[in-house]
C-alpha cells in the first residue's frame, strides 16, 4: 500500500474569481429560445467561474407546484441544459438566501423580491432591514449574514422614482438623461439616510429603467395604469468592514478580499416579460484564508485490474467526518449532486486510513463501462455542501471482481 507524506503547506497566492450574477422577473412567463446574451455565452471567452441567477414571479400555480415536487422547474431546467455542458453545477439550496465559504471567506447571496407600488417605500425598507437583520443559518459556526465577509444581494427591489411625472421620466430615458432621474430614485435616496443601507454599493444606472413594460415589446406600458418607468431590478454588494478604534478613521474593507464590478447592464432583447433581467459581472480577488482543501480526492491510476475498486482520499485534521458522508461518481456535465452514477458512504465502505489517507471502495458493478469522463465529489453531511471534487478522469478497461463465501475479493479474468 502507498503512503503519502505531509507536505509543508506553500503560501498561498491571491486568487480571482470571476462572477456573473442574473436578477430577473420573469413575470411567470416561460423560458425563451435563447439565453447566450443574459448568461455571455456569445462572447468570445467569457472567462466566468460562478453564476448567480435570481428569478422573481416564477409560475406558481397549483399545477405548477404539483410538477415541481417531482420535476425540475422550467427555468431551471432550461439555464443547466445551457450551463451544464460547460462545467457548471446547481446547489441543493432552496430559498433566497444562500451561504457559501470561499477559500475561507463566508459569502452571502441574497435573491429578494420586495413590496411593490410607489407608496410602499417605508414597507420596502422595512423588509430589506428584516431581512438582513433576523436571517441565521444553521450550521456549526456559520456568522450572522452582517457578519459575512461579503453579501451580494440582487432582486426585484420594486424601488421607484418620485416627484417626477410619468411624461418627464419617459424623456428624460428618451433622451438617456438618466442623471435627471437618479435624484429621485427611491433606493439612492435611502442609501443616503439609512446607515445600514448606506453600506451596500451599486453601479451606475446607465441602463433603462427595466420596469414597466408591455409583454413581447420594448415599449413601457401602454395600458390603462400607465406606471411610471423605474429601476426596480438592482444588483448591490457589500464588503464586510474592519473595526477600528479610532472613531475619527473610516472604517476600510477587510485588505485581503475586494470586489470590482466589471459591468452592469441590462438586456433590452428579452421581452417575454414586463420587467427586462440585468446582470452584474465581478472580479472577487481574495488572499487564500486555507492553503489546503478540506478534501482531497485522487482518481488517477486507481480504475487499473489491481485496484479497480479503490477510490483515495485525504482530509484535513479539523474535517468534520460524519457517518452520513458518502462520495459519489459522476459523469462530467453534471447538472446536480443527485445526478450521481455510483455513491459509497465512506464509513461503511472503509477499508485502509493512514496519515490522513483514506481508501474506500465501490462495488465494481456499479461502475459502468462506457467511454465517458468521470468526477469524484465528496458530500458532508454535516456541513451540507460538496466539499471535496477530483479532476476528471476516464475509467479504463478492468477485470472483473466478485466476492468469495468468505468475503475476500477475488479478481475473475
Amino acid at each position: 500500500m502507498e503512503t503519502v507524506s505531509p507536505l509543508k503547506p506553500a503560501e498561498p497566492r491571491d486568487r480571482k474569481l470571476s462572477i456573473h450574477v442574473v436578477t430577473w422577473n420573469v413575470a411567470s412567463a416561460a423560458p425563451p429560445l435563447d439565453l447566450d446574451h443574459l448568461l455571455q455565452l456569445d462572447k468570445q471567452d467569457p472567462n466566468l467561474d460562478m453564476y448567480v441567477i435570481g428569478l422573481q414571479e416564477m409560475s406558481c400555480g397549483i399545477m405548477s407546484l404539483l410538477s415541481d415536487t417531482a420535476f425540475e422547474d422550467p427555468w431551471s431546467s432550461f439555464f443547466m441544459d445551457v450551463l451544464s455542458p460547460l462545467s457548471f453545477v446547481k446547489g441543493n439550496k432552496g430559498g433566497v438566501n444562500i451561504c457559501l465559504k470561499l477559500y475561507g471567506y463566508y459569502v452571502s447571496i441574497i435573491n429578494c423580491h420586495l413590496p411593490p407600488h410607489l407608496a410602499n417605500n417605508d414597507q420596502r425598507l422595512e423588509h430589506f432591514d428584516w431581512i438582513l437583520e433576523m436571517q441565521n443559518f444553521e450550521g456549526p459556526d456559520i456568522p450572522n449574514i452582517l457578519d459575512h465577509d461579503l453579501i451580494v444581494w440582487f432582486g426585484d427591489m420594486n424601488f421607484r422614482i418620485e416627484d417626477f411625472g410619468l411624461h418627464f421620466v419617459r424623456e428624460a430615458v428618451k433622451s438617456q438623461c438618466y442623471s435627471d432621474l437618479w435624484e429621485k430614485d427611491q433606493l439612492s435616496i435611502a442609501k443616503r439616510c439609512d446607515t445600514l443601507l448606506r453600506e451596500f454599493q451599486e453601479g451606475p444606472l446607465l441602463f433603462p429603467p427595466t420596469y414597466k413594460f408591455d409583454k413581447n415589446s420594448n415599449n413601457y406600458d401602454t395600458s390603462e395604469k400607465k406606471r411610471k418607468p423605474a429601476w426596480t431590478d438592482r444588483i448591490l454588494w457589500r464588503l464586510k468592514r474592519q473595526p477600528h478604534t479610532d472613531t475619527c478613521t473610516p472604517r476600510r474593507p477587510a485588505p485581503h478580499l475586494s470586489l470590482s464590478l466589471r459591468s452592469y447592464i441590462s438586456h433590452m432583447m428579452y421581452t417575454i416579460s414586463d420587467h427586462k433581467p440585468v446582470t452584474g459581472t465581478f472580479d472577487l480577488e481574495l488572499k487564500p484564508l486555507v492553503s489546503v482543501p478540506l478534501i482531497s480526492l485522487m482518481p488517477e491510476g486507481l480504475w487499473t485490474m489491481e485496484n479497480a475498486m479503490l477510490i483515495n482520499y485525504s482530509l484535513t485534521p479539523d474535517f468534520p467526518s460524519s457517518p452520513w458522508d458518502w462520495i459519489g461518481l459522476y459523469k462530467v456535465g453534471l447538472r446536480h449532486i443527485n445526478d450521481y452514477v455510483s455513491y459509497v458512504w465512506v464509513r461503511d465502505n472503509q477499508i485502509s486510513f493512514n496519515d490522513g489517507l483514506n481508501q474506500v471502495y465501490i462495488n465494481i458493478s456499479d461502475i459502468p463501462e462506457t467511454e465517458d469522463q468521470f468526477l469524484l465529489c465528496y458530500y458532508s453531511n454535516s456541513l451540507r455542501s460538496v466539499v471535496g471534487i477530483s479532476n476528471p478522469f476516464k475509467i479504463q478497461p478492468q477485470a472483473f471482481l466478485e466476492e468469495d463465501p468468505l468475503g475476500e475479493v477475488q479478481p475473475q479474468i
